[in-house]
């Protein structure tokens, strides 16, 4: 395992110094800029030479070894919803065009290092002003590098666990921005009526950010409605995504394993 120094960019994000000022007001202003914006992005975090490194180990093997992953889905990547009628607008259909490299494919990488990262995890718990956060156990989905092509994306969805942790590795010449509507749900109102009103364009608090590569990006992702929109141009879009709980053990099911990486295994 690649040690924290040689990953992050800890002269700028002091993040092994949990008890000094610097630490404290990086977490703070973190914390600032989710309640502001709905999601932090912080550039640099990543060192340029893990990022090439990164970005030069997962080429070839997106090219030869990733699963590609195509469908028609709801937001929900589920048909019926209880409670819903079949042809309620919130049940519309998206289609996502992705492919996706595994945990267990990216070993030698320094994103999977940084998972691992005891560091890194209390300080996303800080940030997300929870007790702990422990990294996904999971073989396949703990650490993910999805890439996007000439007109494909990962379309409109709200993600399972609380909030979703990335680092964009390469940006494709145009799209490929993050599009999301913050604060869209809540575990009490799941606001199908709003959820319909972005499907079609409507809602007026939808925003998009154009990430920078090596920026670590943090939102709330179990209740923002986000999309990556279509990729356009000749250069992939290359993105490394974490999977974080707030309890130890988290694994998927072998059915959602199959539907997202075309195995359990």
């Amino acid at each position: 395992m690649q040690s924290l120094d040689q990953i992050l960019d800890l002269r700028t994000y002091p993040i092994d110094r949990p008890d000094s000022a610097a630490y404290k007001a990086l977490v703070a202003d973190c914390r600032a800029r989710l309640a502001e914006d709905g999601m932090i992005e912080l550039k640099g975090f990543l060192r340029p030479d893990a990022l090439e490194t990164t970005v030069d180990l997962a080429r070839p093997r997106m090219e030869a070894e990733s699963f590609r992953h195509a469908r028609r889905h709801t937001i929900y990547f589920r048909d019926a919803v209880e409670g819903l009628s079949p042809d309620h607008p919130a049940l519309a259909k998206v289609e996502t065009v992705n492919h996706t490299l595994c945990a267990d494919q990216i070993g030698d990488t320094p994103v999977l290092s940084l998972h691992g990262q005891p560091t890194f995890a209390r300080f996303l718990a800080d940030v997300m002003d929870k007790p702990a956060l422990y990294p996904m156990e999971d073989n396949l989905a703990r650490v993910n590098i999805q890439a996007s092509r000439q007109g494909e994306a990962l379309n409109w969805h709200f993600d399972r666990s609380e909030f979703t942790t990335t680092i964009l590795l390469q940006a494709s010449e145009t799209g490929g921005e993050l599009e999301y509507r913050r604060d869209l749900r809540t575990a009490d109102d799941p606001n199908y009526d709003g959820v319909a009103s972005v499907l079609r364009g409507e809602d007026a608090l939808v925003r998009k950010a154009r990430l920078s590569p090596g920026a670590l990006n943090v939102f709330k992702g179990v209740n923002t409605l986000h999309r990556v929109v279509p990729v356009s141009g000749p250069t992939e879009r290359l993105v490394a995504i974490f999977a974080f709980y707030d309890r130890p053990g988290v694994v998927m099911t072998d059915t959602d394993k199959t539907g997202f990486y075309g195995r359990a295994t």
